[in-house]
């Protein structure tokens, strides 16, 4: 890449884990960005932003960041999912470019109104679908448009969320109702129906869907479970024990995700009053959770390709799994290397990735968190928004298909997806 004449000047909405994610990767590229503000109304995550970014201005509300008139170049919106809309429209409007975390908004008419305003402004602009920026996209991409399969006409696809990691998130944590976040599929899987599209070149146009909370519900609790992990005799039976999951994270990693989000303490007795007293001690059956822990949606795309996806909590914690079969050939893929069958040959070859990282967030997303800074920020300092693969018309196109799916499965029908 050419020499930048300077850095892309960034300024951070939200920093939570997401937030801090972006902001360790501008601290180790200071050659091409500078964090130069952050606002987040929690002291504590704040200052872990400030502390890594020390000229950094801190601000307590995004408004008063605004009002401030801070020289940044760039504005990455990593709030919870439904504080999304107004700063991404508001920094738009003043004339900042824009990356923001998926998804855009919990409703397709305040993802057009983002989409709107940042059209009629034309800034830069691009999503975390950090999928589209793995080695391991690049690598299926590249095998699909070689034509060695022909012509790909049905797809598998698999989310295995982990079942540790949808306790932690989707039972115990932020994105577990419906009505404070947003439904399972939009908040963890418009990856992948973005990342289906992406990788076939095709729209969804037509979608169904089935699932439901099936497992964790006051009905599913095992006899004599109390309402706290740390007090229950079936704890040490319980694969979804909360001193299981947090305790050895902490022992042998530090305080990372998940922990990291448990408490802001950094120690054992911390972490323990956490789970004595905090959300994510609950017992997983005594929760107010609402969000289904198992789906499937089918899919037409563009041109008649059909594919299936399934979300479910209960898998091991590992990359997405994907078939695509074709005219001429299958792919095989797991998140770190694929295995093509050419049928014409009768040759099957094994391809790595090269993927770096593991598949959760404290891992890098297989690549994908450092991919998509890399590229929103070339395009920032290049003015060039090829660089963004994630932009306008692709987010909001993947995001109407989830909204379709979740009306295809409360309803029980086949819902066509608009265009735009």
């Amino acid at each position: 890449m050419p020499q930048q004449d300077r850095p892309v000047t960034v300024a951070l909405v939200g920093a939570g884990n997401r937030g801090q994610t972006y902001a360790r990767w501008v601290a180790a590229h200071p050659e091409r960005a500078r964090l130069v503000a952050v606002a987040d109304p929690r002291d504590h995550q704040r200052s872990l932003v400030t502390a890594a970014h020390p000229d950094a201005a801190g601000f307590t509300d995004w408004r008063d960041l605004l009002a401030a008139g801070v020289a940044a170049d760039a504005v990455i919106v990593a709030t919870q999912d439904r504080m999304h809309v107004e700063p991404a429209v508001a920094f738009a409007a003043a004339g900042h470019h824009l990356l923001v975390e998926k998804p855009l908004a919990p409703t397709a008419e305040e993802c057009r109104r983002i989409v709107d305003t940042v059209r009629a402004t034309g800034v830069l602009f691009a999503v975390c679908h950090v999928l589209r920026y793995t080695p391991y996209t690049d690598l299926v991409k590249r095998v699909v448009d070689s034509g060695v399969l022909g012509e790909v006409v049905s797809a598998q696809h698999l989310e295995p969320v982990g079942w540790w990691h949808f306790a932690h998130s989707y039972v115990r944590g932020p994105w577990r109702r419906e009505d404070r976040a947003t439904p399972m599929l939009l908040a963890k899987s418009s990856h992948d129906l973005d990342w289906l599209s992406y990788v076939t070149g095709r729209r969804i146009e037509r979608v169904s869907s089935f699932g439901g909370l099936r497992h964790f519900r006051p009905d599913q609790r095992p006899a004599g479970a109390t309402d706290r992990c740390l007090t229950c005799p079936v704890e040490p039976d319980c694969p979804y024990s909360a001193p299981k999951l947090y305790l050895p994270t902490l022992r042998e990693r530090g305080p990372i995700w998940p922990v990291s989000v448990v408490t802001d303490g950094t120690d054992e007795p911390a972490l323990l009053d956490a789970l004595r007293t905090g959300p994510y001690g609950r017992c997983v059956y005594s929760c107010d959770n609402d969000v289904v822990d198992q789906q499937v949606v089918a899919m037409e795309l563009t041109g008649g390709l059909t594919a299936t996806f399934t979300v479910t909590a209960f898998t091991e914690q590992t990359h997405r799994q994907t078939r695509l079969f074709g005219t001429h050939g299958t792919l095989t893929g797991d998140g770190e290397r694929v295995r093509v069958h050419d049928f014409r040959t009768d040759r099957i070859e094994q391809i790595d990735a090269g993927t770096v990282g593991g598949a959760t967030a404290a891992d890098d997303h297989g690549g994908g968190d450092s991919g998509v800074m890399d590229a929103f920020v070339r395009a920032v300092a290049t003015g060039d928004g090829h660089h963004i693969r994630s932009g306008l018309d692709e987010s909001l196109a993947s995001h109407l298909a989830v909204f379709a799916a979740e009306t295809a499965r409360h309803t029980g029908t086949v819902v066509t997806v608009p265009a735009h």
